[in-house]
């Protein structure tokens, strides 16, 4: 069946070249010249999208986008040039998208591919009994079934369908990131690349050539064409992570690309036109920051069309014990464990009365740090190694009986290919609160103890330590804390102390875990938290 466009515009000869261009894509398309005329269409007919201009003779374009935005029938805006906040507005109201006049053809034919898209995918959606495939992606990546869960698979549905810059907001462990990929790959460009940069890991001065790129010869070092951030996410998604990094040198350039839609590379001499969609995120107060001056207000506006704040998981409690099945059978995939690992019913209801300021990603984290003191495949509430909470535990039956549930559910249901949930892309394990290799309560193996608690700062002379009072006095004088900071250090020790039972052992994992007074499961864990490989350390 042919796809039908209404355009709105009271220029003629722009209406004929978009008919004419519509035309050759197959689109058949009516034209209206007036605010009244494209209503008196619109109450007739319907259509798969619209184009309309913002400024008609009896009315603007935007009251146009009110009226249609509250169908699934997509709308795009046609601004002149300098009218960016009226594109934003109509961002805001509803409309899918807009062009700048002078109308590109190529960018026009873009906007329309992409319209028809959206269109076929939200007749898809109004199928009854059935659940589409967008639908399903968002159930499989989005873990959970609360509340505010289903409000926002709901709302990131609508988001895919536009092409409107979306700033993510929430805690870090929130995970913006996956949020971001969904996103894309809901949207019409699905098929192009999605691009994520954490602006805070880019060096200032390097800034300018990751995100536009650099001729070779343009500086000292360029001894090759690079291609930037931008051009490799032409077409697609750049997901602008931790957004509130960026120095407000760049921010200027950013905002120049943003708004013009092309960047020009390093050493270049012409400008390259691009079509990308700005997802952005970060964990601080971007609006606080705009107001004390570390944040360009312009630049503010122009990535924050549409706010998307992320629940913190506090506010999804009854999403906990799918997210913790669903975190044990990754790890145990990735870990390539033998059996699945469960968690008794105290172990759920614990985790429910946890405060998780980390929010997800701490949760996979206590799950990782369980696995690992777990003697056999059940986890109780000692593996976790949470504190008592200050509150006095709740007797709910009820959580009692769901946990449960999920405990034989998760003993039942045959291993399946793990998927991703509401986290950041990497997860960092979080410190064991136990001593790393006291798992009972053996002294420490002769061979390595002397390196168990090395002095943070040389004693001046051995006698120094034969007398309790002249110790406590000359640690108070002489030590020093760790310039990198006490985890760092302690991770440091702890790598040395491995290595040390390593090379004893002749990297034989299974005998330097018995040296060291634990499993070897606890052993390959923390040798993949602190990147120690299998081969050899000579110093």
């Amino acid at each position: 069946m042919t796809a039908t466009a209404l355009v709105v515009d009271d220029e003629v000869d722009l209406c004929r070249l978009m008919q004419i261009t519509l035309t050759k894509m197959g689109i058949k398309s009516d034209v209206a010249y007036t605010l009244t005329q494209a209503r008196e269409y619109l109450e007739d007919k319907s259509y798969d999208f619209c184009l309309t201009d913002l400024k008609l003779p009896d009315g603007s374009g935007l009251e146009l986008v009110q009226q249609i935005s509250g169908s699934r029938t997509p709308v795009a805006v046609i601004t002149a040039h300098g009218s960016m906040d009226l594109a934003i507005e109509a961002l805001k109201l509803g409309a899918f998208d807009f062009v700048n006049k002078p109308l590109e053809l190529p960018r026009l034919r873009q906007l329309v591919e992409n319209a028809l898209k959206v269109a076929a995918q939200a007749t898809a959606e109004t199928a009854p009994n059935t659940r589409t495939p967008e639908q399903v992606l968002l159930d499989e990546r989005l873990i959970g079934q609360s509340a505010v869960m289903v409000q926002l698979k709901t709302t990131i549905l609508k988001l895919a369908r536009s092409q409107a810059p979306v700033f993510l907001s929430g805690a870090s462990g929130t995970g913006k990131e996956v949020v971001a990929r969904l996103i894309h790959d809901l949207s019409p460009r699905r098929e192009h690349s999605f691009v994520p940069v954490n602006c805070g890991a880019i060096p200032s001065e390097l800034m300018e050539s990751e995100f536009f790129g650099h001729k070779k010869g343009s500086f000292t070092g360029a001894v090759t064409d690079k291609q930037g951030l931008f051009q490799q996410a032409n077409g697609g998604t750049l997901f602008l992570d931790e957004v509130a990094d960026l120095p407000l040198a760049m921010q200027v350039k950013l905002l120049r690309a943003i708004q013009e839609k092309s960047v020009r590379a390093i050493g270049d001499t012409k400008e390259v036109a691009v079509d990308i969609r700005i997802l952005s995120a970060t964990h601080k107060d971007l609006a606080q920051l705009v107001q004390v001056g570390a944040f360009r207000q312009d630049l503010y506006y122009r990535i924050n069309v549409i706010e998307l704040s992320l629940p913190a998981l506090h506010a999804r409690q009854e999403d906990i014990p799918a997210l913790a099945q669903h975190f044990l059978a990754l790890i145990a995939k990735e870990w390539q464990l033998e059996s699945l690992f469960t968690l008794t019913p105290a172990a759920y209801q614990r985790l429910r009365q946890h405060e998780f300021a980390g929010n997800v990603r701490e949760l996979r984290n206590i799950l990782e740090r369980a696995i690992t003191l777990a003697e056999d495949s059940e986890i109780d509430v000692s593996h976790l190694g949470l504190s008592t909470p200050v509150a006095p535990e709740r007797n709910n039956t009820a959580d009692m009986t769901e946990a449960t549930e999920a405990t034989e559910t998760a003993r039942s249901v045959p291993f399946e290919e793990p998927v991703l949930a509401v986290t950041g892309k990497h997860a960092v394990s979080a410190a064991v609160n136990l001593h790393p290799y006291r798992t009972n309560s053996q002294p420490y193996p002769s061979a390595i103890s002397s390196l168990a608690h090395p002095p943070l700062h040389a004693p001046a002379s051995e006698a120094s330590y034969n007398d309790d009072d002249a110790a406590s006095e000359s640690a108070s004088s002489t030590t020093e804390l760790p310039q990198k900071g006490l985890e760092a250090y302690l991770q440091e020790q702890e790598k040395r102390l491995i290595i040390t039972a390593l090379k004893q052992t002749d990297w034989n994992k299974t005998q330097a875990a018995e040296l060291l007074g634990t499993t070897f499961r606890s052993l390959r864990y923390r040798m993949k938290k602190l990147n120690i490989d299998d081969g050899r350390y000579d110093d």
